[in-house]
């Protein structure tokens, strides 16, 4: 069959209801993945210290290693989702989360809790490409940047929850991660009965393999184009923000007890504040409409500036830097929930490939940034490494990503439950295109 006598098998928009159903079990899957299973590690690290005499090197590599398999594990999820489909892929991080803080909660040794927390980064590395993919092709427009946000701003809701239990149940930590896991599974259900099962891979498939009147493979090892228009920007933009966030996800907790002189309470009550204000975030979508994305990107990432000079500048004010985590909590969340936006639209051919790349740049980025700042910490100062730090984020402000969508291309839109004519597709419009420009003499 040639690709003229083909139909395409697409899926209908969410209504209002299933849209909400989907952006609410997406959210509350972020913050159990990103929130609890990738976050909570930190603030659990005296109880784990404690029970398996770890010594603060074998913490930090432990640590490491989660965030090492999050960088992997979002390849393959962004090249994967298209061909399975989103609801496969963001059970399976779901699974993924609650065997893993299972394991954490029931480890008998540092081997198996090193398991369970590589198993919770996997799970954080394969959520989100799979939920920005669902989003970006079965909520109509006018709904889906909003909703990208909201699903985005679940990993301030995990860190806001986390904070609290690890205060209450330290000396109980087995008993607080059985019920992180509990959580887990009972999100990952809800999320089987609301992300849409539908045959989206299947057309999203066809569509690109045709897409720009040549055929390729959605397994191809690296989404085609690489860098469509506005893809280097928003990569390099990615990157610069990741180095400059590193401060206070690395060090910022750490700092407010060593060079601050804070407790354990005032510290993790910072960190809840930074997860709960991170729900503000969810209205980051609402701010690129408002203001458009260029000044919507500079107010946040000054935000995220002025929070993290603030911190290392003054990390013994206790008021200070609790209303300084929660200034960075709302924009960082805002950040990546444009920068998600904008991902999904600047490869809007492939929604999950944009957002794994971004996400996997941003993710370098704080690991390059903790490597950088751990350095200027030890030769100069904690202010001096805060201060570059802001000063990236700074420099990103100035970089704001291009939400665009390319001249050569034409968007795959949300579409219709029916089977549509291949001719009369707009994914196989450039295809035809060409072949009527070879039949011209």
């Amino acid at each position: 069959m040639t690709v003229t006598e083909r139909t395409v098998t697409a899926s209908e928009a969410l209504s209002r209801r299933q849209a909400s159903q989907l952006a609410g079990a997406g959210l509350a899957l972020i913050a159990v993945s990103y929130g609890i299973a990738r976050f909570a590690y930190g603030l659990f690290v005296p109880a784990f210290r404690t029970e398996f005499d770890l010594d603060p090197t074998q913490v930090g590599l432990i640590g490491s290693v989660s965030y090492g398999v999050y960088c992997i594990a979002i390849y393959p999820a962004m090249m994967l989702t298209p061909r399975f489909g989103s609801r496969r892929l963001a059970l399976l991080a779901g699974a993924l989360a609650t065997i893993g803080m299972a394991l954490v909660a029931l480890a008998p040794s540092a081997a198996v809790l090193t398991l369970g927390v590589v198993l919770g980064g996997l799970s954080t590395g394969i959520v989100s490409p799979p939920l920005a993919h669902a989003v970006a092709l079965r909520v109509p427009r006018a709904r889906r940047d909003r909703t990208q946000a909201m699903v985005n701003s679940g990993t301030g809701l995990g860190v806001a929850l986390s904070g609290p239990v690890a205060l209450l149940t330290l000396e109980q930590w087995r008993g607080a991660w059985l019920a992180f896991s509990l959580a887990a599974l009972l999100v990952t259900v809800w999320a089987a009965f609301s992300i849409p099962r539908t045959r989206e891979a299947e057309a999203y498939t066809v569509a690109v393999r045709w897409h720009g009147g040549r055929r390729r493979m959605v397994k191809d090892l690296l989404p085609d184009p690489l860098l469509p228009e506005g893809g280097a920007k928003l990569l390099l933009t990615s990157l610069v923000l990741g180095v400059g966030t590193a401060a206070v996800w690395v060090f910022g907790r750490d700092i407010l007890i060593d060079i601050g002189g804070q407790g354990e309470t005032s510290s993790t009550v910072a960190w809840s504040v930074l997860g709960a204000c991170g729900l503000l975030g969810a209205g980051a979508g609402d701010l690129a409409y408002r203001f458009g994305l260029t000044r919507a990107w500079a107010f946040s990432c000054l935000g995220i500036a002025a929070a993290t000079a603030l911190i290392g500048f003054a990390p013994h004010a206790v008021t200070l830097s609790v209303a300084a985590s929660g200034l960075f909590g709302a924009a960082y969340i805002a950040t990546t929930g444009l920068l998600l936006i904008t991902a999904a639209s600047t490869y809007h051919h492939q929604p999950a490939s944009g957002v794994g790349l971004s996400f996997l740049t941003l993710a370098l980025g704080q690991a390059i940034g903790g490597g950088l700042l751990g350095g200027l910490i030890d030769s100069f100062s904690t202010a001096a490494a805060f201060a570059a730090a802001a000063a990236a984020v700074t420099l990103s402000a100035a970089l704001a990503p291009s939400k665009t969508i390319s001249t050569r291309t034409e968007e795959i839109a949300v579409l219709r439950q029916e089977d549509i004519d291949a001719d009369k597709s707009p994914a196989f419009r450039p295809f035809r295109r060409r072949k009527s420009q070879q039949r011209t003499p």
